[in-house]
Protein backbone atom coordinates (compact mmCIF):
# COMPACT_ATOMS: atom_id res chain seq x y z
CA UNK A 1 0.00 0.00 0.00
CA UNK A 2 2.74 2.48 1.50
CA UNK A 3 4.50 1.56 -2.39
CA UNK A 4 1.49 2.66 -4.70
CA UNK A 5 1.03 5.98 -2.35
CA UNK A 6 4.53 6.34 -3.09
CA UNK A 7 4.30 5.30 -6.85
CA UNK A 8 0.60 7.82 -7.03
CA UNK A 9 2.01 10.83 -5.64
CA UNK A 10 5.37 10.82 -7.76
CA UNK A 11 2.95 10.64 -11.09
CA UNK A 12 0.84 13.69 -9.30
CA UNK A 13 4.13 15.78 -8.73
CA UNK A 14 5.10 14.46 -12.44
CA UNK A 15 1.62 15.81 -13.74
CA UNK A 16 2.23 18.92 -12.30
CA UNK A 17 5.54 19.54 -13.09
CA UNK A 18 4.45 18.69 -16.72
CA UNK A 19 1.37 21.53 -16.18
CA UNK A 20 3.86 24.19 -15.00
CA UNK A 21 6.37 23.29 -18.04
CA UNK A 22 3.51 23.89 -20.10
CA UNK A 23 2.35 26.88 -18.89
CA UNK A 24 6.06 28.66 -19.21
CA UNK A 25 6.05 27.39 -22.98
CA UNK A 26 2.70 29.34 -23.63
CA UNK A 27 3.75 32.33 -21.49
CA UNK A 28 7.28 33.10 -23.02
CA UNK A 29 7.66 35.53 -26.02
CA UNK A 30 7.79 33.82 -29.51
CA UNK A 31 10.00 35.01 -31.87
CA UNK A 32 8.56 35.14 -35.62
CA UNK A 33 10.44 32.70 -37.71
CA UNK A 34 13.58 33.83 -39.04
CA UNK A 35 13.98 35.18 -42.70
CA UNK A 36 16.06 33.92 -45.54
CA UNK A 37 17.70 35.70 -48.42
CA UNK A 38 21.09 35.25 -50.71
CA UNK A 39 22.07 37.50 -53.36
CA UNK A 40 23.50 35.91 -56.09
CA UNK A 41 28.02 36.98 -55.77
CA UNK A 42 28.50 36.04 -59.30
CA UNK A 43 30.92 38.78 -61.32
CA UNK A 44 29.26 41.67 -62.91
CA UNK A 45 25.99 41.12 -61.28
CA UNK A 46 24.81 44.60 -59.95
CA UNK A 47 24.63 47.90 -61.42
CA UNK A 48 23.63 50.56 -58.54
CA UNK A 49 23.23 54.25 -58.19
CA UNK A 50 23.10 57.18 -55.31
CA UNK A 51 20.80 59.63 -56.20
CA UNK A 52 20.19 62.43 -53.86
CA UNK A 53 17.88 62.14 -51.24
CA UNK A 54 17.81 59.45 -48.61
CA UNK A 55 15.73 57.64 -49.47
CA UNK A 56 15.88 59.09 -53.14
CA UNK A 57 13.12 58.83 -55.32
CA UNK A 58 12.88 55.88 -57.31
CA UNK A 59 11.62 58.66 -60.21
CA UNK A 60 15.47 59.87 -60.00
CA UNK A 61 16.60 56.53 -60.26
CA UNK A 62 14.36 56.02 -63.94
CA UNK A 63 16.29 59.14 -65.03
CA UNK A 64 19.81 57.88 -64.74
CA UNK A 65 18.33 54.62 -66.35
CA UNK A 66 16.91 56.31 -68.84
CA UNK A 67 20.28 58.06 -69.24
CA UNK A 68 22.31 54.69 -69.74
CA UNK A 69 20.43 53.44 -72.46
CA UNK A 70 17.23 51.90 -70.70
CA UNK A 71 19.59 49.67 -68.07
CA UNK A 72 17.75 49.62 -64.86
CA UNK A 73 20.00 49.62 -61.58
CA UNK A 74 19.05 46.17 -59.58
CA UNK A 75 20.85 48.25 -56.60
CA UNK A 76 19.04 51.38 -55.06
CA UNK A 77 21.58 52.89 -52.35
CA UNK A 78 21.32 55.70 -50.14
CA UNK A 79 22.46 56.60 -46.48
CA UNK A 80 20.69 56.19 -43.50
CA UNK A 81 21.84 58.10 -40.23
CA UNK A 82 21.86 57.20 -36.74
CA UNK A 83 18.64 55.87 -34.98
CA UNK A 84 16.68 56.68 -38.49
CA UNK A 85 14.34 53.15 -38.98
CA UNK A 86 14.43 51.26 -41.78
CA UNK A 87 12.32 52.69 -44.79
CA UNK A 88 9.88 49.58 -45.60
CA UNK A 89 7.35 51.49 -47.75
CA UNK A 90 10.41 52.74 -50.00
CA UNK A 91 12.38 49.01 -50.00
CA UNK A 92 8.90 47.43 -51.57
CA UNK A 93 9.06 50.04 -53.95
CA UNK A 94 11.77 49.51 -55.24
CA UNK A 95 11.59 46.23 -55.16
CA UNK A 96 8.25 46.38 -57.09
CA UNK A 97 10.86 47.99 -59.81
CA UNK A 98 12.95 45.03 -59.83
CA UNK A 99 16.14 47.03 -57.26
CA UNK A 100 17.26 46.22 -53.91
CA UNK A 101 17.41 48.31 -51.59
CA UNK A 102 20.86 48.94 -50.42
CA UNK A 103 21.14 51.12 -47.33
CA UNK A 104 24.58 52.38 -45.33
CA UNK A 105 23.63 52.82 -41.61
CA UNK A 106 26.64 55.40 -40.20
CA UNK A 107 26.34 56.27 -36.39
CA UNK A 108 26.83 59.97 -36.61
CA UNK A 109 26.52 61.57 -33.45
CA UNK A 110 26.60 58.16 -31.49
CA UNK A 111 29.13 56.20 -29.32
CA UNK A 112 30.91 53.00 -31.50
CA UNK A 113 31.89 51.79 -28.11
CA UNK A 114 28.46 52.36 -26.99
CA UNK A 115 27.20 50.47 -30.22
CA UNK A 116 29.51 47.62 -29.33
CA UNK A 117 28.34 47.54 -25.40
CA UNK A 118 24.58 47.18 -26.24
CA UNK A 119 23.83 50.51 -25.45
CA UNK A 120 21.35 51.08 -28.83
CA UNK A 121 19.92 47.83 -28.92
CA UNK A 122 16.59 48.65 -28.55
CA UNK A 123 17.03 50.82 -31.79
CA UNK A 124 19.15 48.17 -33.38
CA UNK A 125 16.04 45.48 -32.89
CA UNK A 126 13.76 47.44 -33.90
CA UNK A 127 15.34 48.16 -37.11
CA UNK A 128 16.58 44.40 -37.53
CA UNK A 129 12.39 43.30 -36.80
CA UNK A 130 11.48 45.67 -39.85
CA UNK A 131 14.20 44.26 -42.30
CA UNK A 132 12.59 40.83 -41.21
CA UNK A 133 9.12 42.09 -41.47
CA UNK A 134 10.55 43.51 -45.01
CA UNK A 135 11.08 39.93 -46.49
CA UNK A 136 13.37 39.99 -48.96
CA UNK A 137 16.91 40.73 -49.70
CA UNK A 138 18.95 43.51 -48.38
CA UNK A 139 22.39 45.26 -48.77
CA UNK A 140 23.39 46.57 -45.12
CA UNK A 141 26.52 48.35 -44.45
CA UNK A 142 28.01 50.03 -41.00
CA UNK A 143 30.28 52.77 -40.64
CA UNK A 144 31.24 53.15 -44.42
CA UNK A 145 34.75 53.95 -45.40
CA UNK A 146 35.93 53.36 -41.62
CA UNK A 147 39.69 53.07 -42.72
CA UNK A 148 39.55 57.02 -43.54
CA UNK A 149 40.00 60.18 -41.19
CA UNK A 150 36.88 62.29 -42.20
CA UNK A 151 33.88 60.85 -40.38
CA UNK A 152 33.78 60.46 -36.15
CA UNK A 153 33.76 56.38 -36.48
CA UNK A 154 36.50 56.13 -39.14
CA UNK A 155 40.63 56.21 -38.41
CA UNK A 156 42.14 58.86 -36.39
CA UNK A 157 38.92 59.52 -34.47
CA UNK A 158 37.72 55.09 -33.36
CA UNK A 159 40.15 52.40 -32.43
CA UNK A 160 39.93 49.41 -34.82
CA UNK A 161 38.97 47.23 -32.04
CA UNK A 162 36.25 49.19 -31.30
CA UNK A 163 34.76 49.48 -34.80
CA UNK A 164 35.06 45.80 -35.35
CA UNK A 165 33.63 45.21 -31.92
CA UNK A 166 30.61 47.67 -32.54
CA UNK A 167 30.50 46.01 -36.37
CA UNK A 168 29.81 42.31 -34.98
CA UNK A 169 27.79 42.77 -32.38
CA UNK A 170 24.92 44.43 -35.19
CA UNK A 171 25.62 41.28 -36.93
CA UNK A 172 25.14 39.13 -34.70
CA UNK A 173 21.80 41.01 -33.19
CA UNK A 174 20.23 40.88 -36.83
CA UNK A 175 20.71 37.35 -36.80
CA UNK A 176 19.47 36.65 -33.18
CA UNK A 177 16.41 38.75 -33.94
CA UNK A 178 15.72 36.49 -37.78
CA UNK A 179 17.00 39.04 -39.90
CA UNK A 180 18.85 36.81 -41.81
CA UNK A 181 17.50 38.31 -45.15
CA UNK A 182 20.81 40.93 -44.77
CA UNK A 183 23.61 41.23 -47.16
CA UNK A 184 26.31 42.86 -45.13
CA UNK A 185 28.46 44.85 -47.06
CA UNK A 186 31.53 46.05 -45.38
CA UNK A 187 32.82 49.09 -47.08
CA UNK A 188 35.92 50.77 -47.03
CA UNK A 189 37.76 53.88 -49.18
CA UNK A 190 39.99 52.91 -51.59
CA UNK A 191 43.36 53.25 -50.06
CA UNK A 192 45.15 56.89 -50.13
CA UNK A 193 47.59 58.52 -48.25
CA UNK A 194 45.92 59.04 -44.49
CA UNK A 195 44.16 56.76 -44.57
CA UNK A 196 44.73 53.82 -42.14
CA UNK A 197 45.73 50.42 -42.32
CA UNK A 198 42.79 48.24 -44.15
CA UNK A 199 43.39 45.06 -42.35
CA UNK A 200 43.00 46.31 -38.50
CA UNK A 201 39.01 46.94 -39.76
CA UNK A 202 38.19 43.43 -40.59
CA UNK A 203 35.73 42.38 -38.52
CA UNK A 204 36.46 38.56 -39.51
CA UNK A 205 34.61 36.29 -42.43
CA UNK A 206 32.17 35.35 -40.60
CA UNK A 207 30.53 38.87 -39.75
CA UNK A 208 30.77 39.95 -43.80
CA UNK A 209 28.85 38.79 -46.75
CA UNK A 210 30.51 40.92 -49.51
CA UNK A 211 33.77 43.77 -49.21
CA UNK A 212 32.54 47.39 -50.74
CA UNK A 213 35.20 49.55 -52.03
CA UNK A 214 34.74 53.29 -52.03
CA UNK A 215 36.49 55.44 -55.03
CA UNK A 216 36.85 58.01 -57.92
CA UNK A 217 38.28 59.23 -61.02
CA UNK A 218 39.32 62.53 -60.13
CA UNK A 219 42.31 63.09 -62.37
CA UNK A 220 43.31 62.42 -65.89
CA UNK A 221 46.17 60.36 -64.68
CA UNK A 222 43.99 58.00 -62.47
CA UNK A 223 43.45 54.13 -63.65
CA UNK A 224 41.43 51.38 -62.34
CA UNK A 225 45.19 50.35 -61.09
CA UNK A 226 45.60 53.57 -58.55
CA UNK A 227 41.65 54.21 -57.58
CA UNK A 228 41.16 50.24 -57.16
CA UNK A 229 43.22 47.65 -57.69
CA UNK A 230 45.87 48.23 -55.18
CA UNK A 231 43.20 48.48 -52.64
CA UNK A 232 41.73 45.04 -54.32
CA UNK A 233 45.35 43.54 -54.27
CA UNK A 234 45.53 44.54 -50.47
CA UNK A 235 41.98 43.12 -49.69
CA UNK A 236 43.08 39.91 -51.39
CA UNK A 237 45.52 39.38 -48.51
CA UNK A 238 42.79 38.95 -46.23
CA UNK A 239 39.72 37.54 -47.75
CA UNK A 240 38.37 36.34 -50.76
CA UNK A 241 34.89 37.93 -50.35
CA UNK A 242 33.06 39.15 -53.28
CA UNK A 243 34.19 43.28 -54.32
CA UNK A 244 31.40 45.69 -55.69
CA UNK A 245 32.61 48.82 -55.89
CA UNK A 246 30.03 50.34 -53.39
CA UNK A 247 30.34 53.81 -54.63
CA UNK A 248 32.48 55.02 -57.76
CA UNK A 249 32.16 57.39 -60.88
CA UNK A 250 34.20 59.10 -62.89
CA UNK A 251 34.37 63.12 -63.26
CA UNK A 252 34.62 65.39 -65.81
CA UNK A 253 38.06 66.62 -64.73
CA UNK A 254 39.60 62.91 -65.11
CA UNK A 255 38.03 62.25 -69.08
CA UNK A 256 34.91 60.82 -68.61
CA UNK A 257 34.63 58.58 -72.30
CA UNK A 258 37.90 57.21 -71.84
CA UNK A 259 38.36 56.57 -68.42
CA UNK A 260 34.74 54.78 -68.16
CA UNK A 261 36.36 52.08 -70.34
CA UNK A 262 39.11 51.89 -68.15
CA UNK A 263 36.51 51.41 -65.12
CA UNK A 264 34.98 48.53 -66.65
CA UNK A 265 38.25 46.89 -68.29
CA UNK A 266 39.39 46.74 -64.79
CA UNK A 267 36.09 45.41 -63.48
CA UNK A 268 36.59 42.30 -65.48
CA UNK A 269 40.20 42.07 -64.63
CA UNK A 270 39.31 41.59 -60.82
CA UNK A 271 35.62 40.07 -61.59
CA UNK A 272 33.92 42.59 -58.95
CA UNK A 273 30.42 41.89 -58.30
CA UNK A 274 29.61 45.41 -59.70
CA UNK A 275 29.68 49.27 -59.40
CA UNK A 276 26.86 51.40 -57.65
CA UNK A 277 27.14 54.98 -59.82
CA UNK A 278 27.53 57.78 -57.45
CA UNK A 279 25.23 60.40 -59.16
CA UNK A 280 25.56 63.48 -57.45
CA UNK A 281 26.30 66.64 -57.94
CA UNK A 282 28.91 68.18 -56.28
CA UNK A 283 30.80 71.68 -56.61
CA UNK A 284 33.96 71.97 -54.56
CA UNK A 285 37.20 71.23 -56.54
CA UNK A 286 38.81 67.91 -57.98
CA UNK A 287 37.47 66.12 -55.02
CA UNK A 288 33.70 66.97 -55.16
CA UNK A 289 32.92 67.79 -58.70
CA UNK A 290 29.41 66.76 -60.99
CA UNK A 291 29.76 63.21 -61.15
CA UNK A 292 25.91 63.22 -62.70
CA UNK A 293 25.91 61.05 -65.79
CA UNK A 294 22.75 62.87 -67.12
CA UNK A 295 24.97 65.80 -67.81
CA UNK A 296 26.98 64.42 -70.71
CA UNK A 297 25.63 62.02 -73.60
CA UNK A 298 29.22 61.22 -74.32
CA UNK A 299 29.57 59.93 -70.83
CA UNK A 300 26.31 58.56 -70.55
CA UNK A 301 26.73 56.44 -73.99
CA UNK A 302 30.33 55.26 -72.33
CA UNK A 303 28.59 54.01 -69.41
CA UNK A 304 25.81 52.54 -70.74
CA UNK A 305 27.97 50.57 -72.88
CA UNK A 306 29.38 49.51 -70.18
CA UNK A 307 26.68 48.59 -68.25
CA UNK A 308 26.03 46.28 -71.59
CA UNK A 309 28.48 43.90 -71.05
CA UNK A 310 27.38 43.41 -67.40
CA UNK A 311 25.23 40.20 -66.69
CA UNK A 312 22.59 42.01 -64.72
CA UNK A 313 21.04 39.84 -61.50
CA UNK A 314 16.53 40.40 -61.83
CA UNK A 315 15.52 39.66 -58.76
Amino acid sequence: MKSRLVTLLAVAIAAVAVIFAGARLLSAPTRPPAVHARLPASPASYLGVYEGGAPPSPASIAGFALAVGGHQPNLAGYFSGWAERFQTSYALEVRRRGMIPFVQIDPSFASVAGIASGAYDGYLRAYADSVRGYGYGVVIGFGHEMNAPWYSWGYGHTPPATFVAAWRHIVTLFRGQGADNVTWLWTINADVAGSGPIAKWWPGAQYVTWVGIDGFYYRQSDTFTTVFGQTIDQVRTFTSKPVLLSETAVGPKAGQFAKIGDLFSGMRRYHTLGLVWFDVRQDDGVLHQDWRIEDSKGAAAALGLGISGLNLFHS
